[in-house]
């Protein structure tokens, strides 16, 4: 079925999201792994990635571990320094494609306030045709109704979305509702896949 939209994931496919390798340049990774093992920070940035206040859930947070008070704190005050630097060809690609005025949609998990004050950095970020954001939905990837949401709304039938993603099971997620999907590792990679479907040349490619 020809495609009739393209969907991006954000993190990691646009916009590096590396909070472990942040904190590791700031405290050590013995620190912590153990920051995140006690703490449970993975599952507070899921919180916010459905919805929750992004300053008020790291607050609280912070306050049930106060061992860890600052580290916590720094998860809200440095947050954009987890999530950077943008990919630049994955942009570009993102480009080419609104320039052939193919559709481009957005599917990531996100919380709100992180998502405005990201936007505020990334300008590539309302340049989407469609944006589905997980915070102001309350539903995150890989749940299925994430999923049929967009589906419904872009009223673009499953077959003919094509998805870039860089976890599995958010890939998986897409293929089990007839989507055509692609494992983003590099955006060399991606590219190579526009073009292999005929969305891009290898020109407007690079």
């Amino acid at each position: 079925m020809t495609i009739e939209a393209v969907v991006f994931d954000i993190g990691n496919v646009l916009v590096e999201w590396h909070p472990e390798r942040f904190y590791d340049a700031l405290i050590g990774r013995e620190r912590r792994e153990a920051l995140f093992a006690e703490t449970g920070l993975s599952e507070m940035n899921l919180q916010v990635d459905l919805g929750a206040p992004f300053k008020e859930t790291v607050h609280a947070k912070a306050a049930e571990f106060p061992q860890w008070h600052d580290e916590i704190i720094t998860w809200h005050d440095r947050w954009i320094e987890m999530c950077s630097p943008e990919i630049p060809h994955s942009v570009r690609l993102l480009r080419a494609l609104r320039a052939k005025g193919i559709p481009v949609f957005a599917l990531s998990n996100f919380g709100i306030g992180t998502f405005e004050f990201a936007c505020t950095k990334y300008p590539f970020l309302d340049e989407f045709d469609r944006r589905y954001i997980s915070g102001y939905l309350e539903m995150i990837k890989p749940d299925a109704a994430l999923y049929a949401h967009l589906e419904a709304d872009s009223k673009v039938a499953p077959q003919a979305l094509l998805f870039a993603d860089d976890r599995p099971e958010n890939i998986d997620a897409a293929l089990a509702r007839g989507w055509q999907a692609h494992l983003f590792e590099t955006p060399q990679g991606w590219a190579d896949r526009l073009v292999a479907e005929g969305l891009l040349t290898e020109s407007e490619a690079i």
